[in-house]
């Protein structure tokens, strides 16, 4: 079981680490082309990814969010429940509702 372990767990990060390297943006790889990444991480399976997942990518904070108006700003989709827009349009709508207003998107 031990042998097993040796060749997979290497194998299993070698493997997580290089579709982390392919698909991770441009702008966010730090100190190396993304391509010679992708080398040394494919050449060097457990050297490599241990590098690359140390010194690689800009990583955020644990806290740092990526919700739209939370930590990261990075205009990431956001479920209607927790989109204050959304929230206030419908606090908006209740509210015509109980005026009597007309809805103006029902022209």
């Amino acid at each position: 079981m031990l042998r097993v372990l040796m060749f997979l767990v290497p194998l299993a990060l070698s493997v997580y680490a290089f579709i982390d390297c392919i698909s991770t943006k441009d702008e966010d790889i730090r100190h190396m082309p993304k391509p010679l990444w992708a080398i040394l991480v494919l050449l060097f399976p457990l050297v490599g990814s241990i590098s690359w997942i140390i010194a690689g990518k800009k990583r955020q904070p644990a806290g740092a969010g990526g919700s739209v108006w939370g930590g990261g700003g990075r205009g990431q989709w956001v479920a209607p429940d927790d989109n204050p827009d959304f929230l206030k349009s419908l606090d908006e709508e209740k509210k015509r509702d109980r005026d009597g207003d007309e809805d103006p998107r029902n022209d």
